[in-house]
């Protein structure tokens, strides 16, 4: 097989060569590399200090924007700590909300009561404020949580009066 390809092709050889791109076609590619390409255009050092100037400040705003907005919570620094918290703070206001129930009876002492309260309650929110900036977070959390404990103590202090009193108006009635 191979001897008849090749017998083919040396009868034929004049017509392969016969068919070869002619020269004026050989000229135009010739003329046409010869040309210069155009030069690329490249970024001048004004234009290069103006990208990293536009980054570095859309950069800068965004964290700066982000890191504002971020509030430091007890539970990113410390996730026990947050639990405690979150489990002080609803027996705080389940407590709160009995001892207003059961103060119906003495208003005077329960507005005493919740003058110490909100004394402890704006502590907490300046602690609370402090653990967003303070370089040792483990000591302001563990005053945090000391406050939230002397506000439990407290309304259960308070509650303990307050039923005591209620009970003894009952007992001086009758």
């Amino acid at each position: 097989m191979s001897n008849k390809l090749e017998d083919y092709v040396k009868e034929n050889k004049k017509a392969f060569e016969a068919k070869s791109p002619s020269d004026q076609l050989w000229e135009r590619i010739s003329a046409e590399l010869d040309q210069k390409t155009k030069p690329k255009k490249s970024i001048k050092l004004y234009q290069w200090v103006s990208i990293a100037v536009v980054l570095t400040l859309s950069m800068g705003i965004y964290f700066t924007y982000n890191g504002a907005n971020r509030t430091i919570e007890v539970a990113d620094v410390n996730s026990a700590f947050g639990k405690k918290e979150v489990h002080f703070a609803s027996l705080i206001e389940e407590k709160k909300d009995s001892l207003q129930v059961m103060a119906k009876g003495s208003p005077t002492l329960y507005d005493k009561f919740i003058t110490d309260m909100s004394k402890l309650a704006s502590d907490y929110e300046t602690l609370k404020k402090q653990l967003q900036t303070s370089p040792n977070s483990a000591l302001v959390l563990k005053a945090m949580m000391k406050n939230l404990e002397l506000q439990l103590q407290i309304i259960d202090q308070q509650l303990l009066i307050i039923n005591q009193v209620n009970q003894y108006k009952k007992e001086s009635i009758i």
